[in-house]
């Protein structure tokens, strides 16, 4: 997802470029060739089930689709195609609808499996549409630019309009800049990261009020974050003690309500020239997105490769 330094990360052009296709084999690959082009700059992760992983493009708005059993995906949605100048979170819904937050638009795509839209939903101006969360009845997005978390329903197969959901006005204080989304099983309670801030907070969708989770262990304010049960991934940056800065998963476990999170885990750190940023599960494994937004100089080939250190 659209992290907070990479809102000064200059949007760079790129050419896609197409590549064969290794047979799928049973022993999945650690790391997923996205893009062999410079400048792609792969920010959203999404992995369904049956193993088909979407990659999203931050500086070209492409979106990339693959095979967890083949090492390199292929271009699914084209660059730029139907306003996608940039696009960040990516999700799947029951419908195997593809839902893109597009970022510099403020628009959220959703596409059938075919690539064919199906639906574009625009917020307010000035919005920057980030990460999202899919329930049985509603997609939620956050906004880093205006600190308001947006809604549209999903009602068979309509897509409703984005309505701001709960805004700045209604978090304990106003988020610096709002990022990672995920909602529990029941679609009733969703919990939104503050990257910048270091803070979590935990939004009754129903009652559409919001309250800050009480984190303990390590940081929770996420880029990218999964919840499975009782345990909360977060891709995370931290000072890395030598006035640089590393990047990991940190593992937080909550309580019953959502109400506490303790870090209980984390990653082995890498360094800004990979820059993760969406984190997914696959097949017993977790994966990231080495985005490379903050390195020096990205260079190509561009993946997707398995978190180091967690299951």
């Amino acid at each position: 997802m659209k992290t907070l330094l990479a809102v000064a990360t200059a949007v760079l052009t790129a050419v896609t470029v197409g590549a064969s296709r290794p047979a799928p084999t049973s022993v999945r690959p650690d790391t997923y060739v996205v893009s062999r082009a410079p400048g792609v700059l792969p920010e959203g992760l999404a992995v369904t089930p049956s193993g088909t992983m979407y990659v999203t493009s931050s500086a070209t708005g492409a979106v990339y689709r693959g095979d967890t059993r083949r090492a390199g995906l292929r271009p699914f949605l084209a660059p730029g195609a139907d306003g996608r100048t940039s696009a960040a979170g990516v999700r799947v819904d029951h419908r195997g609808r593809v839902l893109v937050a597009g970022w510099t638009t403020g628009t959220l795509f959703v596409y059938a499996p075919d690539g064919a839209l199906l639906a574009r939903r625009t917020a307010a101006p000035g919005a920057a549409l980030n990460d999202l969360a899919v329930t049985g009845d509603a997609v939620y997005v956050t906004d880093s630019a205006t600190g308001t978390l947006w809604r549209a329903a999903l009602d068979g197969g309509r897509v409703g309009t984005l309505v701001p959901w709960v805004g700045p006005d209604d978090f304990p204080a106003a988020p610096v800049f709002l990022n990672g989304v995920v909602a529990d099983p029941s679609g009733r309670v969703a919990l939104v990261a503050e990257q910048g801030g270091e803070r979590l907070f935990r939004v009754d969708l129903g009652g559409r009020s919001v309250t800050e989770v009480e984190i303990s262990g390590g940081r929770m304010g996420a880029d990218g974050l999964l919840l499975e049960g009782n345990r909360l991934y977060g891709v995370v940056n931290e000072p890395d003690g030598a006035g640089g800065t590393r990047f990991l998963v940190n593992v937080a476990r909550l309580d019953d309500g959502l109400r506490t999170a303790r870090v209980v885990d984390r990653s082995r750190p890498v360094g800004t020239e990979r820059s993760p940023t969406s984190v997914a599960r696959d097949a017993g494994r977790l994966l990231w997105v080495g985005s490379q937004l903050f390195a020096t100089t990205p260079t190509p080939p561009f993946t997707v490769s398995e978190v180091p250190g967690l299951r």
